[in-house]
């Protein structure tokens, strides 16, 4: 690995404070259909994973087909998002001073994505180049998302670095060959137990707050 030329975001949780919010209205929808799934086991089991993971494990576990309340569920959701959603802390900031290469990949669906990157002022950053996991075959833990944003840009998977919360994205850009920072900066850090999980990953480096990734990507090699 040379020294970096691309950046690849994850959208929740790292752009846009939007975990607490989507944990609280999928809580609320599972609850609605008699499942004990709260917002601690979301958390834990489905950070940084696309829908489909918990569609499956609905019907294997639960015997409950999720599909029907999903239309509901994301009209819901986006009327929270307008009401509530806030960029990361810091982030615009951060973006404004980075100059390379840089693309989203998230497990949100692209209307999800568009809503949440054009509320809060970070879509002009990006431009085109904003995928989601429905745009290949297998989502995070799985490196096809990032191999299709570093090709996106223009970027070698090896010179790219990944900006994530999850331990299923970080587990993705390992898969992927790409170097990984790990990200706190999301309200939702502490009761997701963040820090703990994704140091035991061994992230390339491990960041508290968007201010502090100009300097972390400065000193990356």
């Amino acid at each position: 690995m040379g020294k970096w030329q691309g950046l690849i975001f994850d959208c929740d949780g790292v752009l846009v404070d939007s975990e607490p919010l989507a944990a609280e209205e999928l809580a609320g929808m599972l609850h609605g259909l008699g499942l004990p799934i709260g917002i601690d086991r979301i958390y834990a089991d489905f950070l940084g994973r696309s829908v489909n993971a918990l569609i499956k494990m609905a019907a294997r576990d639960h015997h409950t087909d999720l599909t029907p309340e999903l239309p509901a569920y994301a009209a819901r959701l986006a009327e929270r998002f307008h009401r509530h959603l806030t960029a990361v802390p810091g982030m615009a900031g951060a973006l404004q001073m980075l100059d390379a290469p840089r693309a989203v990949a998230s497990s949100s669906a692209p209307d999800r994505l568009k809503l949440s990157l054009q509320l809060t002022g970070l879509a002009g950053f990006f431009g085109d180049h904003v995928y989601s996991s429905t745009m290949v075959a297998q989502g995070k833990p799985a490196p096809d998302l990032f191999l299709l944003a570093a090709q996106g840009i223009g970027v070698p998977a090896a010179d790219c670095v990944v900006i994530e919360d999850s331990p299923a994205g970080i587990r993705a850009a390992r898969a992927a060959g790409m170097r990984v920072i790990g990200f706190l900066g999301g309200s939702h850090a502490g009761r997701a137990r963040l820090a703990e999980r994704l140091a035991a990953l061994k992230p390339d480096a491990l960041i508290e707050h968007a201010d502090d990734l100009p300097n972390t990507l400065a000193q990356l090699t």
